[in-house]
């Protein structure tokens, strides 16, 4: 995939997988040129900076828009199920995976991979990291204990 940097946070995790934080109208419009059939969306459409009506922008676009929202102090295994069974139903198509900032998608990546799917574990990391460091609510998530009690810290601000 090319890369598509003006997108707070991109990230192309394969040939065939993006991620990043919000995009605009206008990044969407260059993803569906770049080939990318699917979006999916792990951020609540009432965060700030999220488009007014990103699905009907998607589809205008001609891809399809998966709405996977992800309240972002209580991921839940759940939502976690959902994200696991789009990306199988997907596999082989080109798809961007994003919320408003990347946190929650490469924690979902990171959790993904920890299960034997996907990247490797360390290449999972290592994105997540990229972006931030979970702890509080997420430590249970991704199954790390090291982080429970820490407060979540991003990239460029507290490491």
């Amino acid at each position: 995939m090319t890369d598509v940097t003006e997108i707070l946070n991109w990230r192309a995790l394969t040939p065939l997988i993006s991620t990043s934080g919000q995009p605009t109208e206008a990044q969407l419009a260059e993803l569906a040129r770049l080939g990318t059939t699917d979006i999916i969306n792990l951020g609540p459409h009432d965060n700030d900076g999220a488009l007014s009506d990103e699905a009907g922008s998607v589809a205008a676009l001609g891809m399809t828009y998966h709405y996977l929202p992800v309240v972002f102090d209580r991921p839940t295994d759940h939502n976690y199920a959902e994200f696991a069974g789009v990306l199988t139903a997907l596999a082989g198509e080109k798809i961007h995976v994003h919320c408003i900032y990347n946190a929650r998608v490469s924690a979902f990546f990171y959790r993904y991979a920890k299960d034997g799917l996907g990247l490797s574990k360390a290449a999972a990391r290592a994105n997540m990291h990229s972006v931030w460091k979970p702890g509080a609510d997420w430590a249970d998530f991704i199954a790390d204990p090291a982080a429970a009690g820490q407060p979540n810290q991003y990239a460029g601000d507290d490491y």
